[in-house]
């Protein structure tokens, strides 16, 4: 399954960082940028969420609310986003609902195996809830600025 621009994102509800929750629906009349990462504290993930950081200043600029999702646990949010000083909510989805809807639960290959897991993958949301960008197989350098200058723009 793939979400298409200008479809209505999927409403979801998730534990996050902080022994908090977030559900998508209640951020009505902001604009979300909903990053898929497969794990917390590997060279991939870790450079993508700082760049995120780094860049939080500008995207409040924007109005647009920065949530990292992946299947870790809200502990291991807990020890990743205080290690890395993360400004913004990290979602745990351990069950992978939230993953499926997205469509970013998929088969991936290392090495000649393959296995299941997340699809580095990117989606602006607008204030209506409507999905206005995707950026799917998502490469990090040069992401953090792509997906801003969108948020920008919207």
């Amino acid at each position: 399954m793939s979400l298409d621009l200008g479809e209505k994102a999927p409403d979801f509800t998730l534990p996050t960082d902080g022994a908090g929750s977030v559900t998508l629906s209640k951020l009505s009349g902001k604009k979300v940028v909903l990053y898929f990462y497969p794990k917390d504290d590997t060279s991939g993930c870790t450079a993508e969420a700082c760049g995120f950081r780094d860049a939080f200043p500008d995207y409040g600029g924007t109005g647009a609310v920065v949530i990292g999702i992946s299947k870790d646990s809200v502990a291991s949010h807990d020890k990743f986003k205080k290690k890395h000083g993360l400004p913004f909510i990290l979602a745990s989805d351990t069950g992978g609902d939230v993953c499926e809807k997205y469509g970013v639960w998929v088969e991936k290959s290392m090495y000649g195996r393959k296995y299941m897991g997340i699809e580095r993958a990117t989606f602006l949301i607008d204030g209506k809830g409507v999905i206005r960008a995707v950026w799917h197989k998502v490469r990090v350098p040069g992401h953090v600025n792509e997906v801003l200058k969108a948020a920008r723009a919207l």
